[in-house]
C-alpha cells in the first residue's frame, strides 16, 4: 500500500517546458493588473485627506476587517446572498491559499505540497471549498437571473445582465476545467491518493471512458485555455466591478471607528475654498474609495425610505453616478489640472487656480447629481447601516447640500424659512410661546431665572424646540417632568437660555450656523456647570454626543427612555396599573440605528403594559423612517407617497392600538400619517414617557383608548 508520506503530484504534468509560458502571461498580466490599479489610485488622490486617521490602530480596524471582510456580518441580512457570497468568497480564499502553496513548492523550492498537508489540505479541503464555490456561482446567477430582485435594477449600473453573466460564466469555466483537468491527471496516472480529491476524482472517471490518449490531449488543450482564462480573469479584475474583492476588504478596515459616527467633519471656514463639495476633487480621498468599494448590490436603495416611496433619490445611484463622473473623461481632466498645481508645474495665483480647476470638471450639482434626489434625504442612515462594505452614502450627500446653502442658498422655501428663524430666533419653529410656556405652571426649577449652576442637581432636562414649542409635544415634556418628580429626581431646565442645538442646521446643509449655535450653547453649559444632560428629542441627543465633542464638549448624554428604565429598575416608578391597549413601537433613527437604543423603549412599554411590543415587520436596525429627519420636516412631500404614511400604515396594519414612540419629530410626522390612513379605527400615538405616566400615576386608570390629561 502506497506511504501517505510520500503523497505528492506533478506541477505541469502533461505539458513539460511549455509550461514555463506562464511566467510570460503572468508578467504580462501583472502588467496589465498594475496599470488597471494606477488608473483607480490617481483618481483618489485627487481628493482631499481625511482628517481622521483611517489606519489606525491597527488592532480596532483588524476586528471590523474581521467581522465585515472575513466574516462578511452584514451580508447575512440577506440570508440568500449572505450564504452564496461567503461560501463562493471563501472558496476562491482556499484555492488562492492552494496557488501560493503550489508556488512556494515549485518555485521557490520550499517543500511542503508533499505528505498529510498534501492529501488533507491540497486535495481534500481544496476541492471540497472549489465544490463550494461553484455551487455559490450557481446561487448567484439564480439570484442574478431568476430572482431579480429589484435592488439590483439600477440604470446606472453599466451593462449590468452582459457584466454580472460574464463574470460568472468566467469565473464557473476557470472552476470547471480546474476539476476536468485534476480529474484527467488522477485518472491517467492511477494516482493512489486520487480519492482525496473528491470531485476530480469523479471528473477522472468521467473522462476515462475516452482512453489514455485522448486524454492526455484533451489535458493539454484544456490546460492552455484555463491557464489564459485565469490569467485574463486576473487582468480583468481592476477594469470590473470584481475590484471590489480589494476594495471592499480595505474599505472595511478604514470604517470610521466611533460608534455612531458624527455626521460629516467639521469646515475650515476660513482656510477652504469652497464651503461644501463643489467638485469632485473636494471630497475626501476616503470618500473617492468608497465610489470605487462600491459592489452595486443595492442594498442601500432597497432600505431607502425615499426611493422606496418613489421620491427622486437612490443611495446606490448616487454613488454610481459620482463612479462613473470619478472614471470619465470630465473627471481625468480635472486630475491632470489638479495634478500640475500641486506639483508646481503652473505658477498660478489661489483664484486663476481655483478657476482652472472649476473650468477643467462639472459642478456635481446639477450637472451629475440631480438637486432633488439632495432634498430627498431624511438622513436616516439605513443606507449606511446596511451596506456590507462601509461605504458612507449620506454624509456626501450632505457635502453637496453644504455646498448648495453656504455657497449658493438654493435649497427648498420651506428649509429656508426654518434656518431664518433658527437665525432669528434661536428656534426653527414659527411659535408665539416662549420656551418655558410647556411647564408655567409646574414649578420645576429654572436656572436661566434663578442664576444657580447645576452643580447641585441629578441631571439637567433639554427640553429641545420641539418638545417646547410644539403643542402637542409639550404633553411629552410634561409627562416625563412628572416622571421625574414622581421618582423624586432633583433637576432643573435652562429655560430662557435653552437655544436650538443647531441640528437642523447641520442636516440641512448650513454648517456655518449649527456651528455657531454649538460652540454657543457649549458656552452655555460651562457657564451653567452642565455636565450630564437627558432629553426627549433624539437629536437633541445625537447632536450632543456625537457632533458636539468636534467642538471639544465632554457631556453625558441620555435620552430619556434610557433614563425612565434606569429609573423603573432602581424601584423609583413602579406601575400602579397596566395601560391595557395593544402597543407597537416605532425605533426613531437618530435613537436606534444612530445610537443603539432599542430594548429601553421596549421594557419600559412592557412595564406600562404588562405585554410585548407588538413588532413591525421593519423593526430596530431595520425601522421605517417617519419623513422628519434631514430637514424633512420643513419640506413638502409631495412626490410620490408621504413616507410619514407609509410608515403609519405598517403601525395600523399591527392591529395595535397605540403607536408608541419616543422622539417628538416621530410623533409629529407619525401622528399625522396615522390620522391619515386609520380610517374608521381607532389608533393613538402616545411618547413613551405618556404610557408609562398614566401607568404609574397614584390609582389610575390606564385602560385601553383613556389619555387623561397629563399636567
Amino acid at each position: 500500500m502506497p506511504n501517505p508520506a510520500q503523497a505528492t503530484r506533478q506541477v505541469y504534468w502533461n505539458i513539460g517546458p511549455a509550461g514555463n509560458f506562464v511566467y510570460l502571461a503572468m508578467v504580462l498580466m501583472l502588467i496589465a493588473f498594475g496599470w488597471g490599479i494606477y488608473r483607480h489610485v490617481r483618481m483618489w488622490r485627487i481628493g482631499q485627506p481625511p482628517k481622521e486617521n483611517r489606519w489606525l490602530p491597527v488592532g480596532a480596524r483588524l476586528r471590523y476587517f474581521a467581522k465585515f471582510s472575513l466574516a462578511e456580518a452584514k451580508l447575512f441580512w440577506d440570508k440568500y446572498s449572505g450564504i452564496f457570497h461567503f461560501i463562493l468568497s471563501w472558496g476562491f480564499v482556499v484555492l488562492f491559499a492552494a496557488t501560493v502553496v503550489v508556488f512556494l513548492d515549485h518555485d521557490l523550492h520550499i517543500r511542503i505540497m508533499h505528505g498529510e498537508f498534501y492529501l488533507w489540505f491540497e486535495s481534500f479541503t481544496v476541492d471540497i471549498f472549489g465544490a463550494l464555490a461553484m455551487i455559490g456561482l450557481i446561487m448567484a446567477a439564480i439570484k442574478r437571473f431568476a430572482q431579480k430582485p429589484d435592488r439590483i435594477r439600477n440604470p446606472r449600473r453599466l451593462h449590468p445582465a452582459t457584466a454580472d453573466g460574464l463574470i460568472l460564466l468566467w469565473l464557473f469555466l476557470i472552476m470547471l476545467t480546474g476539476y476536468i483537468l485534476e480529474g484527467i491527471r488522477i485518472e491517467a496516472t492511477q494516482d493512489p491518493f486520487g480519492s482525496y480529491s473528491v470531485v476530480g476524482y469523479g471528473f477522472g472517471k468521467l473522462f476515462g471512458l475516452m482512453g489514455t490518449s485522448a486524454m492526455l490531449s484533451v489535458h493539454r488543450a484544456i490546460w492552455w485555455f484555463h491557464m489564459v482564462i485565469v490569467m485574463g480573469f486576473l487582468a480583468y479584475i481592476p477594469y470590473s466591478k470584481m475590484f471590489h474583492m480589494f476594495t471592499a476588504a480595505i474599505n472595511n478596515y478604514m470604517r470610521r471607528l466611533s460608534r455612531p459616527e458624527p455626521l460629516n467633519d467639521p469646515i475650515d471656514i476660513e482656510a477652504v475654498e469652497t464651503l461644501g463639495v463643489k467638485r469632485l476633487d473636494q471630497f475626501t480621498s476616503k470618500d473617492l474609495f468608497d465610489l470605487d468599494a462600491c459592489t452595486e448590490c443595492g442594498r442601500c436603495q432597497a432600505v431607502c425610505p425615499a426611493y422606496n416611496t418613489g421620491k427622486p433619490l437612490s443611495p446606490a445611484a448616487i454613488i454610481l453616478d459620482l463612479r462613473n463622473y470619478m472614471h470619465g473623461q470630465q473627471a481625468q481632466a480635472l486630475m491632470q489640472v489638479k495634478r500640475k498645481l500641486v506639483a508646481g508645474d503652473e505658477q498660478r495665483p489661489e483664484e486663476e487656480s481655483m478657476a482652472a480647476l472649476d473650468d477643467a470638471a462639472y459642478q456635481l450639482v446639477p450637472e451629475v447629481i440631480a438637486p432633488e434626489a439632495l432634498w430627498s434625504c431624511t438622513t436616516c442612515r439605513a443606507c449606511v447601516e446596511v451596506c456590507p462594505v462601509g461605504i458612507e452614502q449620506f454624509p456626501k450627500i450632505i457635502d453637496m447640500r453644504r455646498y448648495l446653502v453656504m455657497e449658493e442658498a438654493e435649497f427648498p422655501d420651506t428649509m429656508q424659512d426654518a434656518l431664518r428663524s433658527l437665525e432669528d430666533r434661536g428656534t426653527p419653529f414659527h411659535s408665539q410661546s416662549s420656551r418655558t410656556d410647556w411647564c408655567r405652571e409646574m414649578g420645576i426649577r429654572d436656572l436661566s431665572e434663578e442664576g444657580g449652576t447645576a452643580d447641585d442637581v441629578d441631571v439637567v432636562y433639554w427640553v429641545g424646540c420641539n418638545a417646547a414649542f410644539n403643542e402637542r409635544n409639550q404633553k411629552i415634556a410634561r409627562a416625563f417632568a412628572t416622571l421625574m418628580e414622581r421618582a423624586g429626581v432633583n433637576f432643573a431646565i435652562l429655560g430662557a437660555d435653552e437655544a436650538c442645538t443647531g441640528d437642523p442646521a447641520r442636516r440641512i446643509g448650513n454648517e456655518y450656523l449649527f456651528e455657531q449655535m454649538a460652540r454657543q450653547n457649549i458656552e452655555t453649559f460651562e457657564r451653567y456647570h452642565v455636565k450630564k444632560i437627558v432629553t426627549s428629542c433624539p437629536h437633541c441627543m445625537n447632536v450632543f454626543k456625537n457632533d458636539y465633542p468636534q467642538f471639544g464638549a465632554q457631556l453625558k448624554v441620555e435620552h430619556h427612555t434610557q433614563y425612565l428604565q434606569q429609573l423603573v429598575e432602581a424601584g423609583r416608578l413602579t406601575p400602579s396599573t397596566h395601560f391595557t391597549a395593544d402597543v407597537t413601537y416605532h425605533d426613531p433613527c437618530y435613537l436606534g440605528r444612530y445610537n443603539g437604543v432599542f430594548d429601553q423603549p421596549r421594557e419600559l412599554i412592557q412595564v406600562a403594559t404588562g405585554k410585548p411590543v407588538r413588532e413591525m415587520p421593519r423593526s430596530r436596525e431595520f425601522s421605517f423612517c417617519c419623513g422628519g429627519g434631514g430637514g424633512l420636516t420643513w419640506s413638502d412631500d409631495n412626490t410620490g407617497v408621504r413616507i410619514n404614511q407609509t410608515r403609519a400604515q405598517e403601525a395600523i396594519d399591527t392591529g395595535a392600538d397605540v403607536v408608541a414612540v419616543s422622539c417628538p419629530f416621530c410623533m409629529s410626522m407619525l401622528e399625522d400619517g396615522v390620522n391619515a390612513r386609520k380610517g374608521e379605527r381607532s389608533v393613538q400615538v402616545l411618547d413613551v414617557a405618556e404610557l408609562l405616566e398614566q401607568a404609574t400615576r397614584p390609582g389610575a386608570d390606564a385602560a385601553a383608548g383613556e389619555t387623561a390629561p397629563v399636567r
